[in-house]
């Protein structure tokens, strides 16, 4: 279980990230002769797209068919991954796989015209698909601000400007809702935060990942922001920091809340000031670890979870 587990947060914090791609990738205009526009996406690949809207796409990531619903494109999409729950209605599309085992065969034969991939799927899985004919896009965002220019750049190849324009524009607006009250704040009024992504052995979020951007940017302090990626972290160290808020993802797979109990009943936790003020919480791992639109959500959660007296 604690293997499949990690696969599944290892894939997600990885997946949760679409890529900022050249502007120059936009869709086709009226009067553009027939042919090939070439874009670069986040995984530095040459990508020549067709100069007609893609009808049929295929999502390889639950953070990419997000995006797609969110756009407008739900009757366009062929196929999702076995993983894809939200909106609820992706649920009922074709499967093609898991994350990192997507069926080829089966992809190919629903014809696509557009597939969307993620960093996990560089070495094998995107190779395949285009030995197979297909054009596939890579989307990798690291960051906020790369989210919002990951949707600009697929409602540029799908043709949905205007919605791609209304989506960030109130994904901005809600960010610097955020970021106006928390910049304020001195280094004092942080409290030490200790994210655990899983707790056997624990594992924490470090610099460059999602979460810590979230947990700076919702006015709190990771304390384990001195290390780097996703990084196991002794308990000692986490003792040490004296964590005042303490947080858990919760909400995929087997023994989903396993590492927020274990936030509420390791002894050696008990002296540390978020226990002693019950100050933990859970928050659903989805939100947090798909790099989509729902991320401003998981940005507003933090800081409801951080800054109670600031954030109602």
């Amino acid at each position: 279980m604690k293997h499949r587990f990690m696969k599944l947060v290892s894939t997600c914090l990885s997946v949760i990230m679409l890529a900022a791609l050249a502007a120059a990738c936009g869709p086709t205009t009226e009067g553009q002769s027939p042919g090939k526009n070439e874009i670069t996406d986040q995984l530095g690949r040459k990508v020549s797209l067709a100069t007609t809207t893609p009808q049929r796409i295929i999502s390889l990531a639950p953070s990419n068919t997000e995006t797609l619903y969110a756009l407008g494109l739900g009757d366009r999409i062929a196929g999702v991954t076995e993983y894809d729950n939200y909106p609820p209605e992706a649920q009922d599309k074709p499967k093609v796989g898991g994350f990192s085992d997507t069926n080829i065969e089966v992809v190919v034969a629903m014809e696509p015209d557009l597939v969307l991939a993620a960093e996990i799927h560089g070495s094998k899985i995107i190779p395949q698909l285009e030995a197979r004919g297909l054009t596939v896009v890579a989307l990798n965002p690291k960051t906020l601000d790369e989210v919002l220019d990951a949707i600009t750049l697929v409602g540029k190849i799908t043709s949905q400007e205007k919605e791609a324009g209304d989506l960030t524009k109130d994904m901005q607006k809600r960010i610097k809702s955020v970021t106006d009250k928390t910049g304020r704040l001195t280094e004092e009024q942080k409290p030490r935060v200790f994210y655990v992504v899983w707790h056997d052995p624990l594992m924490t979020a470090g610099s460059g990942t999602f979460i810590d951007e979230l947990i700076s940017k919702a006015g709190g302090a990771n304390i384990a922001g001195d290390l780097s990626d996703y990084a196991d972290i002794s308990l000692e160290a986490v003792v040490a920091a004296d964590p005042q808020i303490m947080v858990a993802g919760v909400g995929m797979g087997t023994g989903e809340d396993l590492p927020l109990q274990f936030l509420k009943t390791e002894s050696r936790l008990g002296d540390t000031e978020a226990r002693r003020s019950a100050r933990i919480y859970p928050i659903d791992t989805d939100i947090v670890g798909r790099a989509g639109p729902r991320i401003t959500d998981a940005l507003e959660e933090f800081a409801r979870i951080i800054h109670p007296e600031i954030f109602k």
